[in-house]
């Protein structure tokens, strides 16, 4: 994405970036008194519920013209996924591998599948959500298939864009500040890590605004998981 130094709408965006960047920093500051990664206070968290989370899944593949799907967050992640389908079509990796469709024929023969997903993760702390690029892939091996999701740290693709922006423009209607991910990939100033930079082997480094928002992994951390041939059967 090119930068917006010359835009003659950047007075506005910066307005808006402001803000945004606002709702987060009170947002920080009432979850962690204690400014430490890993010591949140939960007494404060104020997310949706399930209701909510299906109700945007369902407008965002309407007015998305896509196939959306939810994830619940694990219990060490305290958000949950929207996954829409941007280029694939189903049934998707994401439908196999997280609600238990069956495996389709065409997986069986290929030797690899590629989709790509704009990822919608909203924080169960705060009312706040963001939107990375997310490219799954599968690989067929011995008794099954290897799933593995590669987050970026943003939207990037152009043909993913469209989307984006539409995506963005539904969130305020249920009372979601979106937050740009380029603006929450930095660590907070003024904030402990904690235990974080051992969990992951990562030495000195310090997690992002986005781990205490969202999830603890790292923002471009790949995952695997291993899907049973038998999976769904």
């Amino acid at each position: 994405m090119g930068g917006c130094t010359n835009c003659k709408g950047k007075a506005g965006c910066d307005d808006h970036k402001g803000q945004m960047m606002g709702t987060v920093e009170q947002a920080m500051e009432e979850l962690y008194p204690t400014r430490t990664w890993g010591e949140a206070d939960d007494s404060s968290w104020s997310g949706i519920d399930a209701d909510e989370l299906a109700a945007i899944a369902e407008e965002l593949s309407t007015e998305l013209k896509a196939a959306t799907f939810v994830r619940m967050g694990s219990e060490e992640e305290p958000c949950d996924y929207i996954y829409i389908l941007c280029l694939g079509r189903a049934p998707c990796i994401v439908q196999v591998r997280d609600h238990g469709v069956a495996i389709p024929e065409e997986w069986l023969t290929a030797d690899a599948i590629e989709e790509q997903y704009l990822r919608v993760v909203i924080s169960q702390r705060t009312r706040v959500a963001a939107v990375q690029q997310v490219g799954i892939d599968l690989v067929r091996t011995d008794g099954g298939f290897v799933v593995r999701e590669r987050p970026r740290a943003g939207v990037y693709d152009a043909p993913l864009l469209p989307r984006m922006q539409k995506l963005v423009a539904i969130l305020p209607a249920y009372e979601l500040t979106h937050v740009d991910f380029g603006d929450i990939a930095h660590a907070p100033p003024g904030f402990l890590p904690g235990t974080w930079p051992d969990a992951y082997g990562l030495g000195s480094a310090k997690p992002s605004i986005a781990n205490y928002l969202f999830y603890p992994q790292p923002t471009t951390m790949v995952s695997a998981t291993f899907v049973p041939a038998e999976h769904g059967g």
